[in-house]
């Protein structure tokens, strides 16, 4: 399951969870809450795998490039070292194997620069990603908890108003007995 679904799992919880009645405050299931964080913690070091991932292709793929711009240097080396003649086919041939070589280094450096922009953009957006991921996270667990502790305090409320009517109805009951037990005056 990816982080995004365990997320949409636990925004579906929060949203179909039961209301406490004359409250705003909702009630969640703390152990379906606490297996969808346990998902998130299995699932996430996944995403990030996935991202160091890519880093190490990109590592790769400018290896690769680095490779290929060290071959076309080669040849055109060898090219240019093949000819001997100072005529005008040399001169040409010399011309032409600093254009390769040119052309080559030219290669190398663009294929550099797209491979660093695309690694950069790759690890900005999964650090984005990890960001958002955790940040939905803390904000869904202090609604939750936030709401608990509202719930929690409407019932001590409930609590104290009991407490005061039991309270007061011992009294009229004493009251009333000590009225029954008292001589009726003549």
């Amino acid at each position: 399951m990816s982080v995004r679904e365990t997320l949409d799992k636990i925004e579906n919880m929060v949203v179909g969870a039961s209301r406490l009645p004359f409250t705003e405050k909702t009630l969640i299931n703390d152990n379906e809450l606490v297996h969808y964080v346990e998902e998130l913690r299995n699932d996430l070091p996944k995403e990030l795998n996935r991202a160091d991932e890519i880093m190490r292709n990109h590592d790769q793929i400018i290896r690769e490039a680095e490779e290929e711009a060290e071959e076309i240097k080669r040849k055109a080396r060898e090219y240019a070292e093949s000819i001997t003649e100072e005529s005008e086919i040399v001169k040409q041939s010399r011309e032409k194997a600093r254009a390769i070589v040119q052309q080559a280094q030219d290669q190398e450096k663009e294929i550099m620069e797209r491979t660093q922009a695309n690694a950069t953009q790759l690890q900005s957006n999964a650090d984005a990603y990890a960001n958002q991921v955790f940040d939905q996270l803390i904000g869904h667990v202090n609604g939750t908890f936030q709401g608990v502790r509202q719930a929690e305090a409407g019932l001590q409320q409930a609590l104290n108003v009991l407490q005061q009517a039991k309270n007061q109805m011992n009294q009229q009951a004493a009251h009333q007995q000590e009225q029954q037990f008292m001589p009726e005056s003549e």
